[in-house]
Protein backbone atom coordinates (compact mmCIF):
# COMPACT_ATOMS: atom_id res chain seq x y z
CA UNK A 1 0.00 0.00 0.00
CA UNK A 2 2.70 2.49 -0.07
CA UNK A 3 3.45 4.93 -2.79
CA UNK A 4 6.65 5.96 -3.84
CA UNK A 5 8.27 8.99 -2.89
CA UNK A 6 5.51 9.27 -0.21
CA UNK A 7 6.54 9.36 3.77
CA UNK A 8 3.29 10.39 4.66
CA UNK A 9 -0.33 8.48 4.03
CA UNK A 10 -3.58 9.98 4.22
CA UNK A 11 -5.50 7.73 6.93
CA UNK A 12 -8.97 9.46 7.47
CA UNK A 13 -11.72 11.98 6.59
CA UNK A 14 -13.08 13.12 9.85
CA UNK A 15 -16.67 14.62 10.46
CA UNK A 16 -17.34 16.23 14.10
CA UNK A 17 -20.93 14.45 14.72
CA UNK A 18 -23.53 15.03 17.35
CA UNK A 19 -25.10 11.95 16.35
CA UNK A 20 -21.47 9.83 14.86
CA UNK A 21 -23.53 6.57 14.62
CA UNK A 22 -26.65 8.38 12.80
CA UNK A 23 -23.94 10.15 10.46
CA UNK A 24 -21.55 6.91 9.91
CA UNK A 25 -24.76 4.99 8.58
CA UNK A 26 -25.63 7.82 6.59
CA UNK A 27 -22.85 8.08 4.93
CA UNK A 28 -22.24 3.96 4.62
CA UNK A 29 -25.38 4.64 2.60
CA UNK A 30 -24.41 6.44 0.38
CA UNK A 31 -21.10 5.00 -0.23
CA UNK A 32 -21.70 1.19 -0.17
CA UNK A 33 -18.81 1.69 2.78
CA UNK A 34 -19.05 -0.60 5.63
CA UNK A 35 -19.20 0.48 9.77
CA UNK A 36 -16.22 -1.17 11.54
CA UNK A 37 -17.83 -1.04 14.90
CA UNK A 38 -20.76 0.03 16.40
CA UNK A 39 -20.06 -0.18 19.50
CA UNK A 40 -17.29 2.74 20.13
CA UNK A 41 -18.22 6.50 20.45
CA UNK A 42 -16.11 7.27 17.83
CA UNK A 43 -16.75 5.67 14.56
CA UNK A 44 -15.00 4.34 11.63
CA UNK A 45 -15.87 3.89 8.00
CA UNK A 46 -13.98 1.52 6.11
CA UNK A 47 -14.20 1.42 2.48
CA UNK A 48 -14.97 -1.68 0.08
CA UNK A 49 -14.03 0.24 -3.42
CA UNK A 50 -10.34 0.13 -3.06
CA UNK A 51 -10.27 3.68 -1.30
CA UNK A 52 -6.73 4.16 0.62
CA UNK A 53 -8.72 6.34 3.27
CA UNK A 54 -11.25 5.67 6.09
CA UNK A 55 -13.80 8.24 7.29
CA UNK A 56 -14.17 8.96 11.05
CA UNK A 57 -17.16 10.22 12.87
CA UNK A 58 -16.23 12.37 16.26
CA UNK A 59 -18.72 12.94 18.95
CA UNK A 60 -18.20 16.90 19.45
CA UNK A 61 -21.43 18.64 21.17
CA UNK A 62 -21.08 21.81 19.00
CA UNK A 63 -23.75 22.16 16.62
CA UNK A 64 -22.88 23.16 13.18
CA UNK A 65 -22.84 26.33 12.14
CA UNK A 66 -22.11 28.30 8.47
CA UNK A 67 -21.19 26.83 5.46
CA UNK A 68 -18.47 23.94 5.86
CA UNK A 69 -15.12 24.72 3.66
CA UNK A 70 -14.46 20.91 2.71
CA UNK A 71 -17.25 18.61 1.01
CA UNK A 72 -17.46 15.50 -0.85
CA UNK A 73 -18.45 15.03 -4.32
CA UNK A 74 -20.39 11.30 -5.32
CA UNK A 75 -20.56 10.55 -8.84
CA UNK A 76 -23.39 8.49 -10.88
CA UNK A 77 -23.33 6.37 -13.59
CA UNK A 78 -27.16 7.33 -15.23
CA UNK A 79 -29.80 9.83 -14.99
CA UNK A 80 -31.79 7.51 -13.14
CA UNK A 81 -28.95 6.41 -10.83
CA UNK A 82 -29.17 10.42 -9.96
CA UNK A 83 -32.09 10.64 -9.31
CA UNK A 84 -32.25 7.13 -7.40
CA UNK A 85 -29.17 8.26 -5.04
CA UNK A 86 -31.33 11.84 -4.33
CA UNK A 87 -34.24 10.32 -3.21
CA UNK A 88 -32.58 7.65 -1.17
CA UNK A 89 -30.45 10.04 0.79
CA UNK A 90 -33.06 12.44 1.05
CA UNK A 91 -35.26 9.30 2.52
CA UNK A 92 -31.70 8.75 5.18
CA UNK A 93 -32.39 12.30 6.64
CA UNK A 94 -30.36 14.43 3.51
CA UNK A 95 -32.24 17.57 2.18
CA UNK A 96 -31.60 20.50 -0.65
CA UNK A 97 -29.88 23.04 0.27
CA UNK A 98 -29.07 26.19 -1.77
CA UNK A 99 -25.15 27.40 -1.77
CA UNK A 100 -25.45 29.45 -4.73
CA UNK A 101 -25.68 26.97 -7.42
CA UNK A 102 -27.63 27.86 -11.31
CA UNK A 103 -30.57 26.13 -12.08
CA UNK A 104 -29.20 24.80 -14.56
CA UNK A 105 -26.49 23.24 -12.99
CA UNK A 106 -26.62 19.36 -13.28
CA UNK A 107 -25.46 18.69 -10.16
CA UNK A 108 -27.91 18.28 -6.83
CA UNK A 109 -26.51 19.66 -3.64
CA UNK A 110 -27.64 18.25 -0.53
CA UNK A 111 -27.06 18.42 3.01
CA UNK A 112 -26.56 15.53 5.17
CA UNK A 113 -28.53 14.75 8.63
CA UNK A 114 -26.29 17.08 10.19
CA UNK A 115 -25.92 19.61 7.79
CA UNK A 116 -23.10 19.05 5.97
CA UNK A 117 -23.26 20.05 2.42
CA UNK A 118 -22.35 17.03 -0.70
CA UNK A 119 -23.05 16.94 -4.11
CA UNK A 120 -24.51 14.58 -6.61
CA UNK A 121 -22.56 14.94 -9.51
CA UNK A 122 -24.47 14.39 -12.63
CA UNK A 123 -23.72 11.51 -14.88
CA UNK A 124 -21.03 11.82 -17.70
CA UNK A 125 -19.17 15.02 -15.52
CA UNK A 126 -16.17 14.93 -17.67
CA UNK A 127 -13.69 16.11 -14.85
CA UNK A 128 -14.28 13.04 -12.03
CA UNK A 129 -14.89 10.31 -15.22
CA UNK A 130 -13.15 6.96 -13.54
CA UNK A 131 -13.50 7.77 -9.99
CA UNK A 132 -15.96 5.81 -8.01
CA UNK A 133 -18.40 6.55 -6.05
CA UNK A 134 -16.50 8.94 -4.19
CA UNK A 135 -15.13 10.89 -6.58
CA UNK A 136 -13.72 14.40 -4.45
CA UNK A 137 -12.98 15.78 -1.14
CA UNK A 138 -13.55 18.90 -2.29
CA UNK A 139 -12.38 22.09 -0.48
CA UNK A 140 -12.97 26.04 -0.89
CA UNK A 141 -9.58 27.06 -0.65
CA UNK A 142 -5.86 28.31 -2.87
CA UNK A 143 -3.82 26.92 -4.97
CA UNK A 144 -1.24 27.36 -2.78
CA UNK A 145 -2.87 24.86 -0.40
CA UNK A 146 -3.57 22.32 -3.35
CA UNK A 147 0.22 22.31 -3.64
CA UNK A 148 1.45 22.14 0.19
CA UNK A 149 -0.69 18.76 -0.50
CA UNK A 150 0.80 17.36 -3.30
CA UNK A 151 4.24 18.25 -1.38
CA UNK A 152 2.77 16.80 2.03
CA UNK A 153 0.90 13.21 0.69
CA UNK A 154 3.17 12.66 -2.83
CA UNK A 155 0.05 12.56 -4.46
CA UNK A 156 -0.01 13.96 -8.33
CA UNK A 157 -0.91 17.61 -8.87
CA UNK A 158 -2.93 17.33 -12.23
CA UNK A 159 -4.60 20.09 -11.91
CA UNK A 160 -3.36 23.96 -11.65
CA UNK A 161 -5.43 26.67 -13.13
CA UNK A 162 -7.79 28.81 -13.66
CA UNK A 163 -7.38 29.16 -9.54
CA UNK A 164 -8.26 25.66 -8.82
CA UNK A 165 -5.89 22.71 -8.27
CA UNK A 166 -6.49 19.02 -7.71
CA UNK A 167 -4.30 15.90 -6.67
CA UNK A 168 -4.48 12.22 -6.87
CA UNK A 169 -2.67 9.17 -5.86
CA UNK A 170 0.31 8.45 -7.98
CA UNK A 171 -1.46 5.49 -9.60
CA UNK A 172 -4.37 7.92 -11.00
CA UNK A 173 -6.97 5.58 -8.63
CA UNK A 174 -9.44 6.85 -5.83
CA UNK A 175 -11.01 9.94 -5.25
CA UNK A 176 -9.42 13.22 -5.96
CA UNK A 177 -8.68 16.18 -3.55
CA UNK A 178 -9.32 19.50 -5.06
CA UNK A 179 -9.04 23.07 -4.13
CA UNK A 180 -10.73 25.92 -5.86
CA UNK A 181 -12.14 29.76 -5.16
CA UNK A 182 -14.57 31.23 -3.42
CA UNK A 183 -12.47 30.79 -0.53
CA UNK A 184 -14.79 32.43 2.60
CA UNK A 185 -13.18 33.77 5.73
CA UNK A 186 -12.60 30.82 8.00
CA UNK A 187 -13.85 31.51 11.00
CA UNK A 188 -14.18 29.17 13.16
CA UNK A 189 -12.68 25.33 13.33
CA UNK A 190 -13.52 23.24 10.30
CA UNK A 191 -16.34 20.54 10.62
CA UNK A 192 -14.45 18.02 8.61
CA UNK A 193 -10.54 17.87 8.73
CA UNK A 194 -7.66 15.35 7.50
CA UNK A 195 -5.75 12.82 9.80
CA UNK A 196 -2.38 11.85 8.27
CA UNK A 197 0.36 9.77 9.64
CA UNK A 198 3.90 8.54 8.55
CA UNK A 199 4.54 5.12 7.22
CA UNK A 200 5.16 2.58 9.75
CA UNK A 201 8.39 2.58 9.84
CA UNK A 202 8.56 7.13 9.70
CA UNK A 203 8.75 9.32 12.22
CA UNK A 204 5.73 11.27 13.51
CA UNK A 205 8.15 14.46 14.97
CA UNK A 206 10.22 14.22 11.22
CA UNK A 207 6.99 14.71 9.44
CA UNK A 208 6.00 17.27 11.74
CA UNK A 209 9.27 19.56 11.07
CA UNK A 210 8.20 18.63 6.86
CA UNK A 211 5.30 19.83 7.19
CA UNK A 212 5.99 23.06 8.84
CA UNK A 213 8.58 23.76 6.11
CA UNK A 214 6.36 23.32 3.52
CA UNK A 215 4.06 26.06 5.30
CA UNK A 216 1.94 24.17 8.10
CA UNK A 217 1.91 25.60 11.77
CA UNK A 218 1.20 24.05 14.42
CA UNK A 219 -2.50 24.98 16.25
CA UNK A 220 -3.94 24.56 19.51
CA UNK A 221 -7.80 23.78 19.18
CA UNK A 222 -7.99 22.18 22.97
CA UNK A 223 -6.62 19.08 22.25
CA UNK A 224 -4.82 18.71 25.57
CA UNK A 225 -1.97 16.28 26.12
CA UNK A 226 -2.55 14.03 23.29
CA UNK A 227 -0.20 11.53 21.26
CA UNK A 228 -1.49 13.12 17.68
CA UNK A 229 -0.17 16.51 16.74
CA UNK A 230 -2.26 19.16 15.36
CA UNK A 231 -1.17 21.51 12.45
CA UNK A 232 -2.61 23.90 10.22
CA UNK A 233 -2.29 24.14 5.95
CA UNK A 234 -1.60 27.23 4.72
CA UNK A 235 -5.26 28.03 4.51
CA UNK A 236 -6.15 27.51 7.65
CA UNK A 237 -7.65 24.20 7.40
CA UNK A 238 -6.95 21.62 10.79
CA UNK A 239 -5.71 18.42 10.55
CA UNK A 240 -4.37 16.26 12.82
CA UNK A 241 -0.72 14.47 12.29
CA UNK A 242 -0.87 10.85 13.99
CA UNK A 243 1.66 8.08 15.40
CA UNK A 244 2.60 5.53 12.72
CA UNK A 245 1.26 2.88 15.35
CA UNK A 246 -1.82 4.66 15.67
CA UNK A 247 -2.60 3.31 12.35
CA UNK A 248 -1.79 -0.21 12.16
CA UNK A 249 -5.74 -1.38 12.79
CA UNK A 250 -7.61 0.89 9.82
CA UNK A 251 -7.87 -1.44 7.22
CA UNK A 252 -8.56 -5.25 8.04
Amino acid sequence: MTHPGSTLRLVSLCFDANEPLLLARFWADALGWEIDDETREEIRLLPTDGTVFALDFLPVPERRVGKNLIHLDLTTTSDDDQAEMVERLIGRGARHVDVGQGPDDAHVVLADPEGNELCIIEPGNRFLAGRGRLGSITCDGTPATGRFWSEALGWDLFWDQDEETAIRLPDGTGPYITWGPPLPPKVRKNRLHLDVAPWPDGDQQAEVDRLAGLGATRVDIGQGDVDWVVMADPDGNEFCVLRPHEVATIFR
